[in-house]
């Protein structure tokens, strides 16, 4: 019986626990990556740059599914659209499947007023990385089998800069802050590729905003730490809504910011 190709352009962090849970699902998983990197068990490692299109020509022509989840390696307009917008046209042109997943990004809302933003919320980005992600959406929108999953902010082992600021004594600000576990992700994008009829786009996100002037009085709490008197002024950022996920079957295996922030305190070295 053959497989399922699923080929996983950006086998970084969410890519890779993605490319592993398919292949426990027995899927067939190709994973593209800029270096020669071990690719985890089962999965087949290219090397392939999206950004330049080299490695793309000796893909397989054809996938049942692509999920783009790549990662620019710097942080201005060039580089965005160069892997973002060109680069999802490259591996569409060198390889083609009738499902395709791109991760997006909710930058692409511009509301930093408390509101609450969903699928139905316009989107009009104000900054360049919000502008260019919604270009690439534009490009893969023509497609009948194309998806957008628009993550909130990433966290989880590795990723723990809110830990060291409320370690270091900083009180945050009262900025609606929004959050998803890295693994809670990756099963996020394995779970639409299961989906029969999925919509056009999703909001992956936990079940909670909170301020971050809550979320690092958690933390300091949680630590025994002492209490820091959290500054003044409006609320500020937006709260994502990950109503339409949810509906189609999805569910956080982390619903909150306490429930994943301590399973990280718990680990040792965190």
């Amino acid at each position: 019986m053959s497989k399922d190709l699923v080929v996983v352009a950006g086998a970084g962090d969410v890519g890779s626990r993605l490319a592993a849970l398919r292949i426990a699902r027995g899927d067939d998983v190709i994973a593209l990556r800029r270096r020669d990197v071990p690719a985890g068990e089962g999965v087949r490692a290219h090397r392939a740059n999206l950004a330049t299109g080299e490695g793309l020509s000796t893909l397989p022509r054809q996938a049942v599914s692509i999920v783009f989840c790549a990662a620019p390696d710097q942080r201005d307009e060039a580089a965005y659209r160069g892997l973002y917008h060109d680069g999802l046209r490259r591996l569409l042109d060198a390889c083609q499947a009738p499902r395709v997943v791109f991760v997006s990004s909710t930058a692409v809302y511009a509301q930093d007023g408390g509101e609450w933003v969903d699928e139905g919320t316009p989107a009009r980005p104000a900054a360049f990385n919000g502008r260019v992600l919604l270009d690439a959406e534009r490009v893969l929108a023509p497609l009948p089998g194309g998806t957008v999953l628009r993550l909130s902010g990433l966290y989880g082992p590795g990723r723990d800069s809110l830990l060291r600021k409320a370690r270091d004594g900083d009180p945050g600000e009262p900025r609606w802050t929004n959050r998803i576990h890295v693994q809670d992700a990756a099963a996020a994008l394995s779970h639409l590729l299961d989906l029969r009829h999925p919509q056009p786009v999703y909001l992956g996100s936990d079940d909670g905003p909170a301020l971050e002037t809550e979320v690092l009085a958690w933390v300091r709490a949680s630590e025994g730490l002492p209490v820091v008197a959290p500054g003044d002024g409006p609320e500020r950022g937006r709260r994502v809504r990950n109503a339409r996920l949810r509906a189609s079957g999805w569910a956080p295996g982390h619903p909150g910011y306490r429930s994943g922030y301590a399973s990280l305190l718990a680990t040792p070295g965190v």
